[in-house]
């Protein structure tokens, strides 16, 4: 027997300055999700709960066994599954009634602004830089807020960004870290909890903006750490000195993901590139991939000539900060170059687990 609507939402037409009319534009709201992954998967079934009346989830990724420690909304059965499927299925599951666009790809710069015009409201559940910044590009050009999140293993923080109405990500964000320089999931794991609370903030924030109550977090992000319990908040403002932004550009450039490679595929093609080892010798003599040139980070400038040129280059380093700036410095040698994503830890972990950590 299906409920009614008011009892349905009777706890929620109870709170203090909520009742009906912000229960009827839940009703009316039409919001975009991006990702259907670990902050996806806590965002969506709690929109669907309060009764937004229209989800869009884009995702291009399937479910995986590891995914369903913090994954909530997908299940052993949904393994193999496209995510958005399995989260649609999810939000039929909690409210039949609601309306889901389930978008089985990835946003690019050439699909975001079409679909984000046809939603109120954007909540970034991504899991990379070129997509939190492609959205916050795409909000700001369609102007509507955008809601966004972060996790790394026992932290995570989260905001919202209205280019109309005070900052966007950019002003907190400018400039993206250097590729490898944060942990993924995968790399450096994530504790589950972190993400529901994270997701459980932007799903907050969603119902904020939606029906007008409480003050959402404009130029301001909430942190979270887990390993002691305690919360953050910082305040930030437009930069007066960004440039405006007219149009999308190439995130994975702008990321510098082009000039990067990642452990599979350096393992597929190892013996046909030129390694080169930016750490410091000590490090070196704990672990190092086979036929690496040691050219310390603070010498390469000087030692350009024992490079062999005659293959592709790839530098590494031990995460791939220092990596990064090898190759950006080669680079303005003309000396093209890609850095290993994560360094000999990624290595250490997906391909070589004989090869010391340290």
């Amino acid at each position: 027997m299906q409920a009614s609507p008011g009892a349905r939402y009777s706890r929620q037409l109870a709170l203090p300055g909520f009742g009906p009319e912000a229960q009827q534009r839940l009703a009316d709201a039409r919001v975009l999700v991006i990702g259907a992954g670990g902050l996806g998967s806590s965002v969506i079934p709690a929109l669907a709960a309060a009764g937004v009346g229209t989800i869009g989830i884009i995702d291009d990724d399937t479910v995986e066994l590891s995914n369903l420690h913090r994954q909530l909304a997908h299940g052993l059965a949904d393994v193999g599954r496209a995510k958005a499927l399995s989260a649609a299925e999810t939000v039929a599951a909690i409210d039949p009634a609601v309306t889901v666009n389930a978008v089985e790809a990835r946003l690019t710069a050439d699909n975001a602004l079409e679909l984000f015009a046809d939603y109120d409201l954007v909540v970034d559940g991504s899991d990379n830089f070129p997509t939190r910044y492609l959205a916050n590009d795409a909000a700001a050009l369609t102007d509507i807020p955008l809601v966004w999140g972060a996790v790394s293993q026992f932290a995570g923080q989260a905001g919202v960004a209205w280019a109309s109405r005070g900052p966007q990500y950019r002003d907190l964000f400018p400039a993206p870290p250097p590729p490898g320089s944060v942990l993924s999931c995968e790399a450096g794991g994530v504790l589950p909890t972190v993400v529901a609370v994270i997701g459980s903030i932007m799903a907050g924030e969603a119902l904020k903006l939606i029906t007008g109550v409480g003050r959402p977090l404009i130029g301001r992000v909430t942190t979270f750490d887990a390993l002691t319990g305690g919360f953050r908040e910082l305040a930030y403002a437009p930069d007066p000195d960004a440039a405006p932004i007219t149009a999308l550009v190439d995130y994975e450039l702008f990321c510098g993901i082009r000039d990067t490679i990642d452990v599979d595929e350096l393992a597929a093609s190892l013996d046909g590139v030129t390694l080169i080892d930016v750490r410091e010798p000590w490090e070196a003599e704990i672990a190092s991939l086979p036929g690496s040139t040691l050219l310390p980070l603070g010498s390469i400038g000087s030692r350009l000539g024992e490079i062999d040129r005659s293959k592709p280059v790839v530098v590494y380093c031990h995460s791939g900060i220092r990596s990064a700036s090898a190759v950006a410095m080669l680079g303005e040698r003309d000396i093209p170059a890609r850095s290993l994503v994560g360094g000999i830890d990624a290595w250490s972990r997906r391909i070589d687990p004989s090869v010391a950590r340290y």
